[in-house]
Order: structure tokens, then C-alpha cells, then sequence
């Protein structure tokens, strides 16, 4: 697949209802009509609505009525909208997001004006194989290892989509586990760009400062595509809690409450095939209440009234949505598997939330429906490797369904055989789910098994 940077599928060439002529990196003085071609531009059309003003961290094009707003504005969910404006606004007064030195891609901590983290935003070019990835190891790995590098089962680059995509399937089944992700554009000189793009952006503001009245189309650098997640507060890794645990188990009811919150985060990784699910890509959230009385009986259910509290926090979904289960070299396994709560039957909660929904075939459709909306924004989108992706995703739903139905427990569900559920060649118009799709049992097994 191209790693090339992805554009929205949308009619970015659509003129503007002023008169001003179209522009590929033409600048002109506003006193005249003559063009002088300075500065070639290929990419990214918009008028500036301040000249003379430095713009090179605006992380929108041209003025705030442009296309690149819209693009940030997510009307059925305003409080999210209000949250990004926070981003840009930032930004524009100079606090740029911070680089995460975790992980293996490029990742930034996004703050708000005042200077609080508020969000996490993942630039597609920046994944780990993506061509500007900032960190050197999995270029190495690239370079040395070009024919084994990767996960073969996942379709490259398109993490960010990923992202938004474990977002989508927590909401729409009331998880509540996954902080709100989104597919956004930002603009910061704190992004990793190439040479050209910050030599371009710098001659230009450089121009503009000695003729005031010169004005192009885009001042700063190019905004970059990728996924915007909230910043949760107060959690840690699970590791960490779950090794406290370990030595200080919590009282029963708390307990209850966290098994309740992993199966839910069980839910989530098996229905996305999530092939990067370690106990540091998940967090939990674990508060007692305050100024308890020392002389306090944690063994005793009169003293838990109020304040305990535990959530969990699935986030790095970068590395779900796989077009087939893995059978190259790894089996990629759900780690959450060796825990000892993966060994306890699905509770009723958790069949009480899930099961009415994922058994209604029109729902799952109607999920697979959602889920090409969103991932066909990217340049690279293909409908047939799509289809495969919600064929593996509807293979694990049917799996879901059966063991919760028949009580088993987590490590018993991922025991089970992979199954795909593919729509029918013959092309069925049929209203009847199951009359237009099939199922089939993958075969191939990964040379390293980890059973």
C-alpha cells in the first residue's frame, strides 16, 4: 500500500465566492492585477484574510471562514468541536504540542491555551512506518528488514483511521472505555516536516515582512491529518495497578467493578482485533476515598460506601482492524488473555449490554456502514481491503456472541476458531442477513502459536 499523506475525499478545488483568482503559489500585489509567480505552491488552496501577519503555527488554512474549519467542526458533537478550538487557539498563541518519546511513532501531547494537556493527536505521517516517522527505530527496521517489516495482517499507515475506528465501535456500543478520538487536521512547527515545506514557509514570511502588500494563499506549513484522542486524568499503567493489586488486593466490590470494566476493554480489543493490546497500552484509574478512618474494615460492606471508584482506559488502538487474522510469523496474542480475571465466565452486566445489540445483524451492518464512512477519508482507501477488514470484524462478533450465550470466559473466547463472515459473491439483494453473507473458517495458522 502507498504510505503517501492522505487528503479528504472531498472537491478541494471548488472556487471561492470572491473573485480572487486561482492561485498555485502565484503571489500578488493587492493594488494591482499582475501576478509574479515567487513561490510555487502545489497543494492546498484558501485566501489569507490577514496580510502581513505571521500564521506559520496557524494550524488552519487561510482565514477561520475556511474550508479547514469545517473540517475541525463536528457538529453532533459541539463540546468536541469546542475542545480542538482550544487546540488551535493555543497554537496560534504560540503553546505548540509537545512530542511523546514513548512509543515508535511520532505523538504529541496537545495543550490548551493555558497550558494544560487536553488532548493526544497522532499524525499520519508520522506513524511508525509512516515516511515522516521522527524516530529512528522503525526506519532501521525498514531499512535492514524490508521484507518482514510490519504487521502483514494491517493494512500500513492508516493507524490514525484505527484510532477513530476503536473510538466509533466503544460508542456506538456504550463500552465507554475508549477516550473520544477523532480524525483532525492540525498545524505546528513542532510537527516533524520535511526541509522544503519549513525552507517554503520561512522565504514567505520573510517576503511578506518587506512587502507588507504581497499576499499568498497559505503562509504557514501544510496541516497534517491524524487522530485527535481526549487526554485522560489521574490513570496509570495497568501494569502498575495491576501488580498493586497483587499486593494490596482492593476491597470485593471494587473488585467487582474492575471485572466489569475488563470485560468491556475484552469486548472492545476482540471485536477490533486489536494485534497491540500489552499491559502498557491500557490504563486504569483507581480512586479510594477520601480520608478514610484508619480504623476502617475494608472486609466489611458497611465501610464501602462512596468514593471507590476504578476505570479503565483503552487507548493505542493504532494496530486494530487487521483485513485477515494474522498468519505470517505472530499471532499477535491479546496479553490481557494471562490474567487471572480472563479466566472468569462473562457476568451478566456485561451480557446484558452487549448481547442485545451484536446478535441484531441490522446493528452490525449498520456498524460496518459507520466504520466506511470514516475510513474512506484516506487517499489510499480500498473498498476490497475494506470489505475483508469487516469480514474478519464480523467473524469476531459472531464469535462474541456464541461464548458469551454459552457463559465461557475471555481466555475461552480467544480460544476459539477465527472465522470470517463474508458478503456473497453471487450478490444477494435478499433483506436477510444471513442470505447475502457467509462464513468460512481461516486455516492458516501463524508459525509461532501462542497456546
Amino acid at each position: 500500500m502507498s504510505t503517501e499523506e492522505t487528503l479528504l475525499n472531498l472537491d478541494f478545488d471548488k472556487p471561492n465566492t470572491t473573485t480572487a483568482p486561482p492561485d498555485d503559489g502565484v503571489v500578488s500585489l493587492s493594488s494591482s492585477s499582475e501576478e509574479i509567480c515567487l513561490v510555487p505552491e502545489v497543494e492546498f488552496e484558501g485566501n489569507l484574510d490577514s496580510p502581513g501577519v505571521n500564521r506559520e503555527s496557524q494550524p488552519l488554512l487561510g482565514g477561520r471562514g475556511d474550508f479547514e474549519v469545517s473540517f475541525n467542526y463536528f457538529p453532533d458533537d459541539p463540546q468536541f468541536s469546542e475542545l480542538v478550538l482550544q487546540a488551535e487557539t493555543a497554537i496560534d498563541n504560540g503553546i505548540f504540542p509537545e512530542r511523546i518519546y514513548q512509543g515508535s511513532s511520532g505523538s504529541y501531547f496537545v495543550k490548551n491555551a493555558g497550558g494544560k494537556i487536553i488532548g493526544v493527536f497522532k499524525p499520519k505521517d508520522e506513524e511508525p512506518y509512516g515516511r515522516l516517522n521522527p524516530k529512528w527505530m522503525k526506519w532501521m527496521h525498514k531499512l535492514c528488514c524490508p521484507c518482514c517489516f510490519g504487521r502483514s495482517c494491517l493494512i500500513p499507515n492508516q493507524g490514525y483511521l484505527s484510532e477513530a475506528g476503536a473510538s466509533l465501535v466503544d460508542s456506538k456500543i456504550g463500552l465507554k472505555v475508549v477516550p473520544k478520538t477523532k480524525v483532525v487536521k492540525l498545524v505546528s512547527e513542532t510537527f516533524n516536516y520535511l526541509r522544503i515545506d519549513r525552507e517554503r514557509s520561512r522565504l514567505k514570511r520573510a517576503i511578506t515582512e518587506q512587502f507588507p502588500n504581497l499576499r499568498f494563499n497559505r503562509m504557514g506549513l501544510p496541516p497534517k491529518k491524524g487522530s485527535f484522542q481526549l487526554f485522560v486524568e489521574g490513570y496509570k499503567d495497568a501494569d502498575y495497578w495491576l501488580r498493586r493489586f497483587e499486593q494490596e488486593p482492593p476491597p470485593p466490590h471494587v473488585m467487582k467493578k474492575f471485572q466489569l470494566q475488563f470485560e468491556r476493554l475484552v469486548v472492545l480489543d476482540y471485536i477490533i482485533r486489536n494485534t497491540d493490546r500489552g499491559n502498557d497500552n491500557w490504563l486504569i484509574k483507581y480512586e479510594a476515598p477520601p480520608g478514610p478512618r484508619a480504623d476502617a474494615d475494608l472486609r466489611d460492606p458497611s465501610e464501602w460506601s462512596g468514593g471507590w471508584e476504578v476505570r479503565i482506559a483503552a487507548i493505542d488502538n493504532g494496530l486494530a482492524f487487521p483485513f485477515k487474522h494474522p498468519d505470517s510469523w505472530r499471532a499477535y496474542p491479546y496479553h490481557w488473555a494471562w490474567l487471572p480475571h480472563a479466566k472468569l465466565p462473562f457476568s451478566d452486566e456485561t451480557k446484558q449490554l452487549v448481547l442485545p445489540l451484536l446478535s441484531d445483524m441490522n446493528f452490525v451492518q449498520e456498524l460496518c456502514d459507520e466504520l466506511h464512512l470514516l475510513f474512506k477519508q484516506d487517499k489510499g482507501f480500498d473498498k476490497g481491503l475494506f470489505e475483508r477488514q469487516m469480514s474478519v470484524m464480523r467473524g469476531q462478533v459472531l464469535n462474541l456472541t456464541q461464548a458469551l450465550k454459552d457463559g465461557k470466559s475471555p481466555v475461552q473466547l480467544v480460544q476459539m476458531p477465527c472465522v470470517l463472515v463474508e458478503r456473497s459473491k453471487g450478490g444477494s439483494t435478499s433483506s436477510r442477513f444471513f442470505d447475502s453473507f457467509q462464513q468460512r473458517f481461516q486455516q492458516k495458522s501463524p508459525f509461532f502459536s501462542w497456546w
